[in-house]
């Protein structure tokens, strides 16, 4: 038994869902670039996190809070 075209058209598919996603190593930027652009988006976050528990927005874990109220 052959299987035909088969495999080529996986390997088309499969080019396809690579080429598809979008997201590449090669951004522009130096290490030294991508150093500083993730560290300041870790503050970022850190910040937004820290004011988020500051108003006492406890609702972070979602569902834990009703657990508790049987």
């Amino acid at each position: 038994m052959t299987r035909g075209n088969q495999r080529d058209r996986d390997r088309e598919r499969a080019q396809a869902r690579v080429a598809g996603k979008g997201k590449t190593k090669d951004d522009g930027l130096t290490p030294e670039q991508r150093r500083e652009r993730d560290a300041k988006a870790l503050q970022e976050k850190a910040a937004k996190k820290a004011a988020q528990a500051a108003t006492g927005g406890s609702n972070a874990g979602g569902a834990g809070a009703s657990k508790n109220n049987k």
